[in-house]
């Protein structure tokens, strides 16, 4: 069946989605505060901004009116930055369709509250809306899912009749979606890997090797499920799309935003002029400070991401807290293996 969508947020993420929606024979109203960006997008059928390269079917429709956008929308999308997501849905409130199905494809953290992206929309629903909500996440980079190159994603959602139905919206012959109930676990997942992914581009920016990445991408994943346990999730759901397959595709391509400020911080550019360099959100340089403030909270050690914070908020020097890190107390690396180990927790020891 052909739905209307409203996807809220035009930047590459957004536009790649809306692509999928599009080829899916659905109606795709696409919400940009950019003038300019909309009369390009309606006109040129291009975003030039983010996606140059890409002609835009002609089920793409965009505009600056979000109550024009949301008008009888089955479906929204949102596609923003975590620092937006509340404004965001604060503005589409008085126009959402009843019922209609949330689906955020956002990946963080907030800081102070360390509230989940899925959280944060219902804390801005009113108290029994009708609004199901569910997660959209997985190792996808924007510039391939426009070219339509093979991509698989995972959707979450507490209402797994919610989850099958975003499968079914976006799922095609170049766009897999499978269903995990673990919101928590995706969530988790699709957000803290952009930690490990600075980091790893901190290795590239020092000079280091295929061995220095390989090892902070697998302890990383490590403290990710940590925390994620902590918290409720599933620890099978890291090794999963949202888990191991995101960190993977995040922390070895230059596609990564996140992987690219990791690497110009190593190379002893500060986190300031990082961000003003890149001109857009570094989701994990946020995301980051508010995990370090969450993991002191409910008292889980994450020894790469407490690096990485004094790195980014405290002028740390990136080969001091290599150094840190290389010259911790011995571990085990899997203290599970102790037949009198009960608590599953200690499986990713520190």
């Amino acid at each position: 069946m052909t739905r209307k969508v409203a996807v809220l947020g035009s930047g590459s993420w957004g536009t790649a989605l809306s692509i999928v929606l599009a080829d899916n024979g659905h109606s795709v109203h696409l919400w940009g505060r950019s003038e300019e960006q909309v009369t390009s997008i309606n006109e040129k059928r291009k975003n030039s901004r983010y996606i140059k390269d890409v002609e835009l079917p002609d089920g793409i429709q965009a505009s600056t009116d979000i109550r024009t956008i949301l008008a009888d929308a089955d479906y929204v999308v949102i596609v923003v930055p975590t620092k937006a997501v509340r404004d965001v849905i604060q503005s589409a409130l008085p126009h959402l369709n009843s019922g209609a199905l949330i689906v955020h494809a956002s990946k963080g953290i907030e800081p102070e509250t360390h509230l989940r992206i899925s959280e944060m929309i219902h804390e801005e629903l009113p108290e029994g809306h009708n609004h199901p909500i569910a997660a959209l996440s997985g190792p996808s980079h924007a510039e391939e899912v426009c070219y339509r190159q093979p991509t698989t994603v995972t959707c979450s959602s507490e209402d797994e009749e919610a989850a099958k139905s975003v499968q079914d919206l976006f799922m095609n012959q170049s766009f897999r979606v499978y269903t995990n109930i673990d919101i928590i676990g995706v969530e988790m997942g699709g957000a803290l890997k952009n930690i490990i992914a600075i980091g790893a581009g901190m290795t590239n920016g020092l000079g280091f090797g295929d061995n220095a990445r390989a090892a902070l991408m697998t302890r990383g994943l490590a403290e990710i499920a940590r925390l994620g346990m902590k918290l409720g999730a599933n620890p099978m759901t890291f090794a999963g799309l949202s888990g191991l397959g995101d960190l993977i595709v995040t922390c070895t391509s230059e596609h990564s935003r996140n992987w690219r400020a990791g690497k110009r911080l190593g190379e002893g550019i500060s986190a300031k002029q990082v961000e003003d360099e890149m001109g857009m959100v570094v989701e994990g340089i946020r995301t980051t400070k508010a995990a370090h403030q969450l993991a002191e909270k409910v008292n889980v050690d994450m020894p790469i991401t407490s690096e990485l914070f004094h790195v980014l908020f405290d002028d740390k020097p990136p080969k001091e807290a290599v150094a840190e890190l290389m010259g911790r107390v011995k571990k085990h690396e899997v203290e599970d293996l102790k037949l009198n180990d009960k608590d599953p927790l200690n499986y990713f020891e520190p």
